[in-house]
């Protein structure tokens, strides 16, 4: 995995030119994540000396005025700076999926290289709706966009990558009629979080982890993640959706291969691919019953009245679910992952919960049972971690008390900015390292598992979605799922002492 960004790509003048092309450029996508990404990685020089970002859409737009709606988009920077960066943005207006009407761009990316006695690489970047993906692509190849006769070729492709697993394989095998499976980058934006990175650094670079991170010292792994903002504008597409297919199948099962793989044989894509791909093919699959014993889905009050949402849609806004992981190091370890919209705080953390000690010698208050040790690391807002452990209260006697030891980002790291997903991203497809990114067999496994969670909703007898009011932390239904294993729901880091 690369290290240092600004060291591999920002130094040295080789005279090869590189094409950021962004199909589907006059989109939120852009104006909000991809424009300041790439902005951001200029200021810090980390981008290759030659590169240009061209915006190919539909929208007429000319070259000046595609770089004052990025500039809004960076939050109007100004200055000599803004103006190197902006020299390098162009647009074409095009029909991402007309190979004639692509015909301009190609002449465009083709002059870039004109006075260059470099190659030309290209990177397409399929900032579009998911069901243009399969044109775009044909469009760029018989545009003979994607030929690699004078140097690299690659492809972003942003979530959802297909609705089901047929879908999924559908459009993997039409991809792979273009591209290769090594030119094909296909980004999930929670993998290139800080923290996300950091639990690998935590795993398997502190020896005093590694050694207890199974079945015979944890107890459970909680996985949630929690949006307080409603559907909104995204009704539509929601509803169709829902949160098994737009949390669970992507962001929660890569956070749990992470915190589930084996170490790697080296800190390369395919070792890494390859341990989380055997985690996914590890998950239990279940009946329909056992199904419906292990799920809760709910659904916010006054989710029909969203823009785009069908009367009466039982499409859940809220899901727990607990999964088992059938092999050596964690047979018998429930995995608990929830998700929801509208919830009571904006977070995404995962909980690690030790046994008890297997007997207490100390004296606890009417012989409760002392709860296991807790890891917690929050991804988002408060990034962090927290360990909790047992600690004598100072007097007499044998009174005891959790405290716990706690990092933050913004205490260790005062004055460095955690950097957008994005930037990261960005720089590791420019570098070729797909570390970060999800392979097809990774995507095939996913819907795998979840298909069948979805299409169980749909059977007859399947329980419809528990209504929970926006604000709360989900349907109280969710507590049962884990009452039933003599569990609950832990406070995570996020906030100490909120128990969702």
């Amino acid at each position: 995995m690369m290290t240092s960004g600004a060291n591999l790509l920002g130094s040295g003048d080789d005279g090869d030119v590189t094409a950021l092309v962004i199909l589907g450029a006059s989109g939120n996508l852009t104006h909000q994540k991809l424009g300041p990404a790439l902005f951001s990685l200029f200021q810090k020089e980390r981008l290759p000396n030659h590169v240009y970002i061209v915006g190919v859409a539909r929208n007429e737009m000319t070259d000046e005025e595609f770089r004052n709606w990025l500039r809004e988009g960076c939050g109007r920077p100004t200055g000599a700076e803004w103006d190197a960066f902006a020299s390098r943005l162009s647009y074409v207006t095009a029909d991402v999926t007309d190979p004639g009407s692509l015909s301009e761009a190609s002449a465009s990316i083709g002059h870039l290289s004109t006075d260059s006695d470099g190659r030309l690489n290209c990177l397409f970047y399929l900032a579009l709706a998911p069901g243009l993906y399969e044109p775009a692509v044909s469009a760029l190849s018989s545009a003979r966009l994607t030929v690699e006769a004078d140097g690299w070729r690659r492809m972003v492709v942003e979530k959802p990558f297909g609705s089901d697993l047929s879908t999924a394989r559908r459009l993997n095998s039409h991809i792979h009629k273009v591209f290769r499976e090594d030119q094909v980058y296909r980004i999930d934006h929670y993998l290139g979080k800080e923290t996300v990175q950091n639990l690998l650094v935590f795993r398997f670079a502190n020896a005093i982890f590694e050694p207890i991170w199974n079945r015979n010292y944890i107890d459970q792994v909680q996985i949630t993640v929690a949006e307080d903002v409603l559907v909104g504008e995204r009704g539509e597409y929601y509803d169709r959706a829902g949160v098994l297919r737009d949390m669970f199948q992507n962001h929660l099962l890569q956070l749990l291969t992470l915190v589930a793989m084996d170490p790697p044989y080296a800190f390369e894509a395919d070792a890494l691919r390859n341990e989380k791909v055997k985690v996914l093919s590890s998950v239990r699959r279940m009946s329909l019953r056992d199904l419906h014993q292990n799920l809760v889905i709910g659904q916010y009050d006054g989710y029909h009245v969203e823009p785009g949402v069908a009367p009466g849609s039982q499409t859940p806004t809220y899901a727990a679910l607990r999964l088992f992981i059938d092999n050596w190091r964690w047979q018998g370890v429930p995995f608990y992952l929830r998700s929801g919209k509208g919830l009571a705080r904006k977070s995404t953390e995962m909980v690690i919960q030790f046994h008890s000690p297997p007997h207490m010698m100390f004296p606890t208050p009417d012989d409760a049972d002392l709860p296991g040790n807790t890891l917690s690391i929050c991804i988002q807002p408060n990034e962090g971690m927290r360990l909790e452990f047992q600690s004598k209260v100072p007097d007499a006697g044998l009174e005891m008390k959790t405290v716990d030891l706690e990092f933050h980002y913004h205490d260790d790291f005062a004055g460095i900015d955690i950097p957008d997903a994005y930037e990261r991203l960005l720089l590791d497809v420019l570098a070729g390292d797909a570390s970060l990114f999800t392979r097809n067999d990774e995507i095939e496994l996913a819907w795998s598992i979840i298909d069948p969670i979805i299409d169980s909703l749909d059977m007859p007898g399947a329980p419809a979605p528990y209504r929970y009011i926006p604000g709360m932390s989900g349907p109280p239904h969710s507590e049962a799922l884990l009452q039933n294993d003599r569990r609950h729901w832990l406070p995570g880091c996020a906030e100490v002492g909120y128990v969702a």
